[in-house]
């Protein structure tokens, strides 16, 4: 039995559905019983829970080959970081208690660091928790999402901008599609290293202008790249209906890429080969 969280989102619900059509038995977590339905009817078993409740996982974990697991961030919380914590505490509990053998964990370039990575920085916290479980690890560190295009929707179709957070619009930089983050994982689950590894997953590259580009070709309309400097992330983004306390933590992250600290380190490196254009044509419509 493989347990798999995440799968009311685009990476567990590939890792999830890739395991059931290898005909191998899945057991889902879901937080809400009427998103089960549709994954009783795929074949899988179902857990209603959340992954903060550390007796209802190691329950579920129990007799478990492998365990594919996410920190889901909660952006509503009053304090963002103390709930990435709890949630790593229960994860990680009742990973130990369950003696499940195998984890692959949906993790993010820069998790090697402990600060300076604004929301990375709950990742690295739970790779930490996790290995001093003594499981077996395989913590996948993904590059950028191809999926990000998505915080651009709003302003593209609404004024047609992009806003561009990058110290250069013209500067490529390796994103990669969340159906390729999945299909490894699902693979991983299958066919575990030797050991624990890391692995560095990465993408085509392309610059923000390019991002600019295909999303205003797939909306059929020219976007206007709005550079916004490192001094206006904070005000930008709590126009943009973020709290001052997440706004704060984003405009880390976006500092620590540009200072160039978050770079690939892992113990090998995978190339996705999912296409930009592909991502963007299935998401707009």
């Amino acid at each position: 039995m493989f347990v798999v969280a995440g799968v009311s989102g685009k990476v567990g619900s590939v890792v999830a559905k890739t395991l059931l059509l290898q005909k191998q038995p899945v057991r889902v977590l879901v937080r809400d019983a009427a998103k089960g339905k549709e994954w009783r009817q795929a074949g899988a078993q179902v857990a209603v829970g959340s992954l903060e409740d550390e007796e209802f996982l190691a329950r579920t974990l129990e007799g478990a080959r492998g365990f594919f697991t996410l920190l889901p961030p909660n952006y509503q919380a009053a304090d963002f970081f103390a709930t990435q914590k709890k949630t790593a505490d229960a994860i990680a509990s009742a990973v130990k208690r369950s003696a499940v053998p195998h984890v692959v964990m949906l993790s993010s370039i820069g998790a090697d660091l402990a600060s300076g990575t604004g929301p990375i920085k709950g990742l690295h916290y739970l790779e930490e928790k996790l290995r001093k479980t003594g499981v077996q690890l395989t913590a996948i560190r993904a590059g950028s999402f191809q999926e990000n295009f998505h915080n651009a929707l709003g302003p593209a179709r609404q004024a047609g901008i992009f806003p561009n957070f990058a110290p250069s619009a013209d500067y490529p930089v390796a994103m990669i599609a969340t159906k390729d983050i999945g299909a490894l994982a699902a693979q991983s689950l299958l066919s575990p290293a030797a050991k624990s590894e890391i692995v560095d997953l990465q993408g085509p590259a392309y610059s923000y202008r390019q991002v600019a580009e295909k999303l205003g070709s797939a909306l059929g309309k020219p976007l206007k790249v709005v550079d916004i400097p490192a001094s206006e992330h904070v005000p930008a983004l709590t126009q943009a209906g973020f709290s001052k306390e997440l706004a704060g933590i984003f405009a880390e992250m976006y500092a620590g890429f540009a200072g160039g600290g978050i770079s690939p380190k892992g113990d090998r490196l995978v190339q996705g080969k999912t296409e930009l254009d592909e991502t963007i044509r299935a998401s707009v419509h």
